[in-house]
């Protein structure tokens, strides 16, 4: 079950600065690319502001992943946690 915000609205968890620094991208880098404010990165990585369909989907598309695989309306697993348990590791080891 996903959490909610004062306003009763849905929490919108996010990986962006996982994935901005694992490519070496700034705030301002990531904004310049999708179009919006560098301070509108931030509040988005802190979870004050979601993103809209278009912001989420041009992210999505700048890091080539697909959008749930950035945002998500549960708590998002560790990166670490995900390739551990990937099939992939499993097969190989």
């Amino acid at each position: 079950m996903s959490r909610t915000t004062k306003a009763n609205e849905p929490e919108v968890f996010n990986r962006l600065a996982v994935l901005r620094a694992e490519r070496g991208l700034s705030r301002k880098d990531l904004a310049e690319a999708v179009g919006i404010h560098y301070q509108t990165v931030g509040y988005l990585e802190r979870g004050e502001y979601k993103p809209s369909l278009v912001i989420a989907l041009q992210m999505a598309n700048l890091f080539g992943l697909p959008v749930e695989e950035i945002f998500s309306l549960e708590p998002m697993p560790a990166l670490s946690d995900v390739l551990v348990r990937s099939p992939k590791r499993d097969a190989t080891a």
